[in-house]
């Protein structure tokens, strides 16, 4: 089942090309090693906002430190902008479940971290981290430190300070789920947004479909463990987006059909 891409995707440059892509690890029980990724092959075009969607456990968290440089792959390359990924870089910038935010820091200064790190001048830094506290609307919290802030800000400020570094691919790790369902709605929103008003290239993991089809170009399913593609499929929902369309019956029927490849393959695998 492969995407149908619009013609201006496809007048896309690709952005992150990963071909036959094969993680593993070992079990230090079994003293064997164990295939978490199985010659997975994709390719993500600029601005493209692609999903990883599957069971839990299947190997999408995986995947996606793989591509961060987090966790090493035994076979295959990873590309971005046609140059080999061979570790972290600052092309790539992780947002993580938890916000992470260096406690002693205030939102300003949290925001600056990366920054920092590249050797970027505290004024320059400073002045960076200012339009991304608008951009994210906590203007007025600059001075606040985390544990004053709810889940919701302190993951806005972890998003904040993954894209003042400016990376070419976002990587987000299930960046919602540690969140109540309401500020899961919400900070669904503020991503449409964000991601309408700095066009950033995107790949992300969750297990909610529902958010998968809101936020994405297109969604790809992986297979229970070890993880290979089992369907690429593109959303067609025009942008800009609400939350509304959640109610539309194409967003059902897209649902409906992401849902079936992953309940057929779980069928097979022996169950959920």
């Amino acid at each position: 089942m492969e995407s149908v891409k619009s013609a201006d995707t496809l007048e896309r440059p690709v952005k992150l090309a990963i071909k036959d892509i094969v993680v593993g690890y070992l079990d230090k029980q079994s003293g064997h090693t164990m295939v978490a990724v199985d010659k997975v092959t994709l390719d993500i075009r600029e601005g493209e906002f692609v999903t990883i969607v599957g069971l839990s456990g299947c190997g999408k968290s995986t995947f996606l430190n793989a591509i961060a440089g987090l966790v090493k792959h035994q076979h295959g390359e990873i590309r971005v902008n046609d140059r080999i990924v061979t570790g972290p870089g600052m092309d790539r910038a992780v947002v993580f479940q938890k916000a992470s935010l260096l406690p002693w820091r205030k939102v300003g200064r949290n925001i600056t971290y990366g920054l920092e790190l590249s050797g970027m001048k505290q004024a320059a830094a400073r002045e960076k981290a200012s339009y991304y506290v608008n951009l994210i609307r906590l203007n007025g919290f600059e001075d606040h430190y985390p544990h004053q802030l709810s889940g919701g800000m302190q993951q806005r400020v972890n998003l904040a300070r993954a894209l003042a570094c400016d990376p070419e691919v976002l990587l987000l790790d299930e960046p919602f789920a540690a969140l109540d369902a309401i500020t899961r709605e919400l900070m669904q929103n503020e991503l449409l947004q964000l991601c309408e008003k700095v066009g950033k290239t995107v790949l992300m993991v969750t297990h909610q479909i529902d958010e998968a089809v809101l936020l994405s170009d297109r969604v790809v399913i992986f297979s229970s463990r070890p993880a290979y593609v089992l369907a690429d499929i593109r959303i067609p929902i025009p942008r800009p987006r609400k939350s509304h369309i959640k109610d539309s019956e194409e967003f059902r029927r897209l649902m409906n059909e992401i849902w079936r490849v992953i309940e057929g393959n779980a069928n097979i695998g022996g169950g959920i």
